[in-house]
Parts: structure tokens; sequence; C-alpha cells
């Protein structure tokens, strides 16, 4: 049997290619419901080519040969002589399934980077202010500035106002201008150009207001202050104030990695200082039986994650991948590739924050105190500081500021983070927490 972890496009396209192929598999996802943040929790998707989705999520629920296990935390999982062990929990129960072969396509969450007045209430990411409208049919507050850099920016914004939101407007941090870096994969990609225009159209319908080479720099809970920004986010100058109520602000994405690493997948650096797994042409991961596909394998949006999701399937299974295919993922990586040049994330944000603002929300460490242990205590990476402040301790494990942690840390010494140490905050030998008791519960 084939196990598949995650209900995004890239899992949905392995589990309808597997089944279509008279193989029996079963899909663990840890949300309600299919469809991953791009699809999420609906059978009819407003937006861009919604269409698409009904026949993965058909398949899901009608196809025999498909096992769909969902509100399913996978904790750990371990090689064992039969095969791989996934051991989840599920309705508080801790259950466990063993199978031949695995492909994983856990996705990626949004990123976040602080900024002054970051930790008060109504600053969210737009990833969650999408999944409380698609989700539960719930608008995040009453006047929702969206801000950060990158495509996602726009399907939010426009579902939002669809919706009924007053949107303050999208704070985007780089000049379109930007895609002329990236004339091949343009033109590689001509429905991406539709897909623009899909989305220019919505916004001059609903009136949305963008602004470029700008972004919010603080927030005081009822106004966020723009500023005026370079291509490293440095800030220019202060331009102009805007009242909200709810700031929803994203810096591209972290592929989860989590339950790769426990397993022994070959990582890799990806050219922004992502981490993401290391795979051949085939998907096929450096561990035995293990594909992946997705975010996981670097950021490259729908397209690219169905595209592998199928390919992944069919080496899982034995079979030739189509030359079609290749072709296909080829082009679409090429369009994750402009992506981050288009979109990059410099280190300039470090100059939005006062120095009492928290980096580490969950441990509640302040920027003061983390550039305070490397000045005063010599910490010289974000493992050493997180010993003196805690930071990367709380409930994310350092999901959410490991990573800034250690960007902050290197500029303090003057230091790039290195391959090591982005690998080393991105992994941890327990995937999501688990209590006691409901770990003896299932032992018994």
């Amino acid at each position: 049997m084939i196990a598949i972890i995650g209900a995004g496009p890239a899992g949905l396209a392995a589990a309808m290619t597997v089944a279509e192929n008279n193989e029996q598999v079963v899909v663990i996802d840890s949300a309600p419901r299919p469809g991953g943040q791009y699809w999420r929790h609906l059978s009819q998707v407003e937006g861009y080519k919604s269409g698409r989705s009904a026949k993965y999520l058909r398949a899901l629920h009608e196809n025999e040969k498909i096992t769909y296990i969902s509100r399913a935390q996978i904790w750990s999982a371990v090689h064992t002589e039969n095969g791989i062990t996934l051991n989840y929990l599920a309705a508080g129960i801790e259950s466990s399934i063993t199978v031949e072969r695995v492909i994983l396509a856990t996705g990626a969450h949004d990123r976040a980077i602080p900024f002054t007045g970051w930790e008060r209430p109504g600053v969210m990411t737009p990833g969650a202010a999408q999944a409380l409208l698609k989700g539960h049919n719930v608008i995040a507050g009453q006047r929702i500035l969206i801000t950060g850099t990158g495509p996602f920016l726009l399907p939010v914004a426009v579902g939002l106002a669809a919706a009924g939101a007053d949107v303050a407007g999208i704070i985007e941090a780089h000049s379109p201008l930007r895609w002329i870096k990236s004339p091949l994969a343009l033109l590689l990609n001509p429905q991406k150009s539709f897909e623009l225009i899909y989305y220019a159209r919505k916004i001059a319908q609903y009136k949305l207001k963008v602004s470029f080479g700008r972004a919010v720099v603080a927030f005081d809970g009822k106004s966020a202050t723009i500023a005026k920004i370079d291509s490293e986010l440095r800030i220019k100058q202060k331009d102009f104030d805007v009242e909200c109520d709810v700031i929803a602000a994203g810096w591209g994405f972290t592929p989860d990695v989590t339950l790769g690493g426990i397993l022994g997948c070959k990582q890799a650096v990806d050219r922004d200082g992502t981490v993401i797994f290391a795979v051949d042409g085939e998907q096929r991961s450096s561990a035995k039986n293990i594909w992946i596909a997705g975010e996981a394998t670097g950021i490259g949006g729908a397209d690219l994650a169905l595209i592998e999701g199928r390919i992944a399937a069919l080496s899982a299974l034995g079979l030739t991948i189509p030359l079609r295919l290749h072709f296909a993922r080829y082009r679409s990586q090429k369009f994750a590739t402009a992506l981050q040049v288009s979109y990059p994330v410099g280190n300039g944000w470090q100059g939005w924050i006062a120095p009492e603002s928290n980096i580490c929300r969950c441990e509640e460490v302040s920027l003061g105190e983390i550039c305070a242990s490397v000045t005063e205590l010599s910490a010289n990476d974000a493992r050493t500081s997180k010993l003196f402040t805690r930071a990367g301790m709380g409930m994310c494990q350092g999901r959410i500021c490991s990573r800034n942690v250690s960007e902050i840390i290197a500029s303090q010494t003057q230091c790039e983070v290195t391959d090591l140490e982005r690998i080393g905050y991105s992994n941890r030998p327990i995937a999501t927490p688990i209590s006691l008791g409901a770990l003896a519960d299932g032992i018994k």
C-alpha cells in the first residue's frame, strides 16, 4: 500500500493517479476537510481556475481505492522491517499504520517577518485570513490591510473583497517591473498572464488600492505605518498611515520539512535560504521508498504541485513518466525560480523593529533580548541564543521565529547563516505535539 501525507493539490493529484492505476492508497491529512491551503475545505473554490479542484476532491471521496483519514496529526514515523510505520493522533486517539511506500505532500505555511506591533491582536498571515474565510465563512476584521510580497496577496485580497470585507489596500514590497528579469519563465508560462489579467480585473472591480515598493513597518492596533522600502526591505522614508484593525502580512512560504526530516530524507537550502528536500527527476527522496511532491521540494504553487504529485505517484508505482510531464514540471519550475527573483525577502526588515518588540511570540522574547544574547553572552547562532533566551522553545517549536532569530544573530555577528544551521532549525524530533496520556492510550 502507498500512503500519501497531505491532501493539498500535490497529495490529491498523487492519490488520484495511484487509484486510477488500480492500487490501494491511504491519504492522511491534518485538516478537517481536503484541499490544502489552495483548495481549503471547499468542493467549489472561488477564484482563477477554481473548477479544477472538483475532480480531485470527488475522487478522494468516491474512489474505492482511496482511504481518506482526516484530522490526523502524524507525530512520528520510522523505517521498519515491514516498511514505514506512521504514528498519528486522530480524535485524541494515538494510532499507527505501516505501509510499503510513502509520498510526502506536506505543503507549507506562510512565512512571517516581524515589525513593530506585529504581536498585537489583529495581526495575522494572509493564509490565516483566507482560512477563516474559506473554512468558516468568517471575515477576519472590519477593515483589513493586505501586505507583504508575492502573488498570494492577490487572491486573498480579492477573496475577502468578494465576501464583502472592507479591504484597506494591498501593500506590495516590490515593483512588478522585476518580472523583466525572468523573460524565459514568462515565455514558457503564458497562462500566468491570463491569471494576472483575471486578478487585475477583480482588483479594478472591487476598487482595491495597490501600492508597490512599500511595507507595513509598524501597527498600533488602530492604524498601520507604511514606509517606502528598497529591494532589500530597508526603509527609505515613512510614507503614510492606514486605518485598519487587521493586518494580513505574508512574505512567501516556508515548507513543512519536519516529517521527511524524521524519516532521514536529504535536505538542501534553496537560493532564497528556504530549506527544501532534495529529490531526483522522479520526485524520489534519498530515503528508501519515499517520494516527495509539492512545496516541500521548493515553493512553486499549485500548478507545479499537481505535476509533481502525478510524477511521484507514477514513480512509486514503477510506471513510465510521460515526457510531457517532465516538460510541464520544467516550465513550472522556471516560473517558481522567477518568483524568487521577483519577490525576494531581504534582511532590511530588521530596521523596522523596536528593541522591545517580541521576535518569538510564544515565549515573548524581544529583539533586545536576542541582541543582548550576542553582545553580552557571546551567542553566535540561533541554537545558543535559544538556550539563553528560550526563543523558539514555545508551542510552535520555532516554526515561525527560528529563521528570523538566525538572521538577526547573523547581522549582529556579521556572519552568514550556514546551510547546516538553516537545516538544523527546520527539523524537530517530534512532528507535532502529543500528550503522554494519548501516547500511553495508544500503546495499550
